[in-house]
């Protein structure tokens, strides 16, 4: 599986791979920050104790949700 999605990536063009690789960059600071919301107690944030974990999670899945959305729109492009 990893030896095809490697041929795969070979395949893509120059600008299909940096946009890949801008996104899984997005991907790993937008899962940074929601971790940081999550298991940072010393973080000084204008939000309620409780609020701050819910925030953090939103923020994790907005990661995946923005990352599975771009590797999606890339195979389209790569598909035409």
């Amino acid at each position: 599986m990893i030896s095809k999605f490697i041929e795969n990536f070979q395949k893509k063009s120059l600008k299909e791979r940096f946009l890949f690789v801008i996104s899984v960059l997005n991907f790993i600071a937008f899962c940074f920050l929601g971790l940081l919301l999550l298991f940072w107690k010393q973080l000084q944030l204008n939000l309620p104790n409780n609020l701050q974990p819910i925030v953090g999670c939103l923020i994790i899945l907005f990661a995946f949700l923005r990352f599975i959305t771009q590797v999606r729109r890339l195979n389209k492009l790569d598909d035409e």
